[in-house]
């Protein structure tokens, strides 16, 4: 994947992960909570490899 479609898809998985959250804490449900906080944290760690091979490109360009 290149840089920008890690990116996006940690965006994309960050907001679902809150949108789970949120669905968990209305309905009272740990276990939805708890996969909105993993999805979430799957987004976090998608959007750092997407910057990392951003900055990887960038100083390769550079050279």
């Amino acid at each position: 994947m290149s840089a920008t479609t890690d990116t996006l898809e940690g965006y994309a998985n960050e907001a679902a992960g809150k949108a789970k959250q949120a669905a968990g804490k209305m309905l009272d449900d740990p276990k939805l909570r708890a996969e909105g906080l993993a999805q979430e944290a799957e987004g976090d760690a998608q959007k750092a490899v997407g910057k990392g091979k951003a900055a990887l490109k960038k100083a390769v360009d550079d050279m």
